[in-house]
């Protein structure tokens, strides 16, 4: 059987075990010269961020560092010591995308170490679009009012005090899909896979044939795709382009940022797109069944991995961002009408989705 041909297959199955079992899997060596060290991921119900550490000849490399809190500062510090090395020995920091669980502790051991931080160019503008986390706030309440969230539960996203912590800090290094940030210390290559996020990257061990993939593509879980408030590009249509372009890289195994390893990148890569063709027939027919509904609305009557009843906080705010990037996208495509936009709406405009065609047209169109 070629990797090509290959079915998804849980490699590592340690991790797999304790994600079960819902503890810190252990640190372990997935190639020579390559490992994966897991930090704590507190109060999240992903539980833990995979990070790795490469070997190179200037010393080690890590992708990814995990959340900004003690626990996970002290879980990568235990975790690169298990490998044989100390914090203050990186030579260099690899960052997948500008989320705080990848991103978080990159300030820290950059002074720890002196070691660079390297993100794609893209990461920084999205970050740039908001001078303070308050400016993130008022815009992101007001597109949730946009989407037909009540105020209460606004509110109720946005405590008085529950600042998260700093994290953004200036890259040394801006990369760009097909770039080598190691140069000839290792044989690795970025690829720029937007959808998650406007400059999310995987990372290609040419030396390994092993794909390092952050939240571009999970074991278990899609990913959360979701336009930031002041965004109103497809990032479901960047996701599903950037999935279709390595569909048929023929890696050996697939080392995430999140959950466990596997193997059978095809395989898995059809399983999203498939998620995802279930996902717009759903909302077209929730669409069609209301009578032009906010993305709140059509939300509540797609299925989720739990009760709507039940999700609340982020997870809510996650379930109507994901609704609205499948909505976005249909309306891009042309079979829906009547997105209310963000900020630059006008006051009181809320969205009320209709079909752009007739329904079967709709169906039509989607299995196209």
């Amino acid at each position: 059987m070629t990797v090509d041909d290959q079915a998804f297959i849980v490699t590592g199955q340690v991790q797999q075990q304790a994600w079960r079992d819902r503890v810190l899997p252990p640190v372990e060596q997935v190639r020579p010269g390559l490992w994966s060290v897991p930090t704590p991921f507190p109060q999240s119900p992903l539980r833990y961020v995979l990070a790795y550490l490469l070997e190179t000849r200037r010393g080690p490399v890590l992708v990814d560092t995990g959340w900004p809190s003690e626990d996970a500062w002290d879980g990568l510090v235990a975790g690169v010591r298990a490998t044989g090395h100390e914090i203050g020995d990186v030579s260099a920091v690899l960052i997948t995308h500008g989320h705080a669980d990848h991103f978080g502790l990159a300030r820290r051991i950059r002074r720890e170490s002196g070691a660079p931080v390297m993100i794609h160019e893209l990461e920084v503008a999205a970050s740039h679009q908001f001078a303070s986390i308050a400016e993130f706030r008022t815009a992101d309440r007001i597109w949730l009012r946009r989407r037909g969230m009540p105020a209460a539960e606004i509110d109720a996203l946005f405590p008085e005090g529950d600042e998260p912590p700093e994290w953004r800090d200036p890259p040394d290094v801006l990369l760009q899909d097909g770039d080598r940030p190691l140069g000839d210390a290792v044989a690795v290559r970025a690829l720029w896979t937007p959808g998650h996020t406007p400059g999310h990257l995987c990372f290609v061990h040419e030396e390994h044939n092993v794909l390092l993939t952050g939240d571009h593509v999970l074991p278990r879980i899609s990913p959360n795709i979701s336009p930031s408030p002041r965004v109103r590009a497809d990032t479901l249509g960047d996701y599903l382009g950037s999935l279709a372009a390595i569909e048929d890289m023929p890696v050996d195994e697939v080392l995430p940022a999140h959950e466990y390893r596997f193997r059978g990148l095809g395989a898995r890569v059809r399983q999203l797109q498939a998620h995802h063709r279930a996902r717009l027939r759903e909302v077209v027919e929730a669409v069609v069944d209301l009578d032009g509904p906010t993305t709140m609305a059509v939300a509540e009557r797609l299925t989720w991995s739990r009760p709507w009843s039940e999700s609340q906080g982020i997870v809510r705010r996650s379930a109507v961002g994901e609704t609205y990037a499948h909505l976005l996208h249909l309306e891009r495509r042309g079979l829906l009408t009547g997105g209310a936009g963000g900020e630059e709406a006008g006051p009181g405009q809320v969205d009320a989705w209709r079909p752009a065609a007739e329904a079967g047209l709709l169906v039509e169109a989607l299995l196209r």
